[in-house]
């Protein structure tokens, strides 16, 4: 058997791909600089709906976050209007999402999300 040889690619056809193929639920990554799309881990942790990212990210992976009905993984993209369910034991906390921002502020943290 001989080795299998791969062409040379250049860095932009390598991150051209990985936009290309980085794709969650219909939103490309590329948006995800935009600021109008964030994980949802990342989200969870700066509207401080859970206080750390590890957190979030166990609670994702433990499947008690679930995004517009569906669980979901800590990668998700979440957009403005989104639903997340928290599921915290026996209690529930539905939350749509109003705002992304990459930082907020303890006073501005609760204005991202607004509680059903």
């Amino acid at each position: 058997m001989s080795a299998r040889v791969f062409p040379r690619r250049s860095c932009t056809d390598i991150l051209d791909s990985a936009i290309i193929r980085k794709v969650t639920w219909g939103y490309a990554a590329a948006t995800l600089k935009d600021g109008h799309l964030m994980r949802l881990d990342k989200f969870l942790k700066v509207s401080r709906l859970i206080k750390r990212r590890t957190v979030a990210n166990e609670a994702c992976d433990g499947g008690r976050i679930a995004v517009n009905g569906k669980v979901a993984k800590a990668s998700l993209a979440v957009k403005q209007g989104d639903i997340i369910e928290l599921r915290f034991g026996e209690r529930v906390l539905k939350v749509e999402v109003q705002s992304i921002n990459e930082h907020a502020t303890k006073v501005d943290a609760p204005g991202m999300y607004r509680e059903l």
